[in-house]
């Protein structure tokens, strides 16, 4: 990078030169402006293209550069309240290109893939649930909105990550309601480093077999049993809960302690379901993860 910069800062002097452009500019013209080498500049002008930030056209041997369309920069923790109501708007609008490049801004800007998931995925994922259940959109509308919020997580997944051999995890949906969680938990789980196995819903494969099938599948991801294996399941029932914990709980027993058990999802206070973490936090799994690996080392 040019002397003296970080990308971040690069970027907004980016937005400040080209926002305004309707031509764009050329590699030269911006070297010159932002006072970067021409060479360097050039590097980070593809790099900054590939994550979807700048726009290149060729016009004869001139090569002119863009901003993409709604691109801004934020600086964080300070901007993590504006994004939640603007990633909501932008998705009940059903505006899919608004709702892709704000989460590529953000990206953009380091922030937390975690804290993302947290404040701005989860709540509305919340809202979108409200919004069927008041009767203010359809079914179609509502798996419309879903698919937008699963296509903003697989962003999050495309982020390149040394992943740890010894930190890997299965995460679980027991029913159709609650695989947006399980996407939100890989996502996040991916962003820690974790070596993230996400089979989604998995309602079709309750049954007496359950436990075998999944055994065989451990036993294939995890063959040298380095490091820990933690299960997280999301259920919309304590029906899946209870089902989960038995079928992975008779798993652990024959696997040793290695094997986490952790259940997301709300129960009764008097319901008692064998498992490492029981909480109907989505953020309390995501922590919980972390903590017991560290410790485990």
């Amino acid at each position: 990078m040019g002397r003296g910069y970080q990308s971040s800062e690069i970027r907004q002097k980016l937005i400040d030169v080209l926002k305004d452009s309707m031509t764009g500019m050329s590699g030269v013209e911006i070297s010159e402006k932002l006072g970067v080498n021409r060479t360097t500049m050039t590097k980070y002008l593809k790099v900054f293209a590939a994550e979807g930030f700048l726009r290149q056209k060729n016009i004869g041997n001139i090569t002119l550069w863009f901003l993409e369309d709604g691109q801004e920069a934020y600086s964080f923790p300070a901007d993590y309240f504006k994004i939640a109501p603007q990633y909501l708007e932008n998705l009940i609008k059903g505006n899919e290109a608004q709702v892709y490049s704000l989460i590529k801004n953000c990206l953009n800007s380091e922030a937390s893939v975690n804290k993302l998931v947290i404040e701005v995925i989860i709540p509305s994922i919340d809202s979108i649930q409200r919004l069927y259940d008041d009767g203010k959109i359809g079914n179609s509308e509502k798996k419309f909105l879903q698919n937008i919020i699963s296509k903003s997580l697989q962003i999050f997944n495309q982020i390149s990550i040394n992943s740890n051999p010894k930190k890997n995890i299965v995460v679980i949906s027991a029913d159709a309601q609650s695989n947006l969680l399980s996407e939100a938990a890989s996502a996040s789980l991916h962003s820690y480093g974790w070596k993230v196995f996400h089979l989604g819903d998995m309602s079709s494969a309750i049954n007496v077999l359950f436990d075998l099938d999944l055994q065989k599948l451990l036993g294939k991801i995890w063959k040298q049993k380095s490091g820990v294996m933690f299960i997280l399941v999301f259920s919309n029932t304590e029906e899946g809960l209870h089902f989960f914990s038995e079928s992975i709980n008779s798993i652990k027993e024959k696997l040793g302690k290695r094997i986490r058990l952790a259940l997301c999802g709300k129960v009764g206070k008097k319901t008692k379901i064998n498992s490492d973490l029981m909480s109907e936090k989505f953020e309390d799994a995501i922590q919980w993860s972390e903590t017991v690996y560290e410790n485990s080392k």
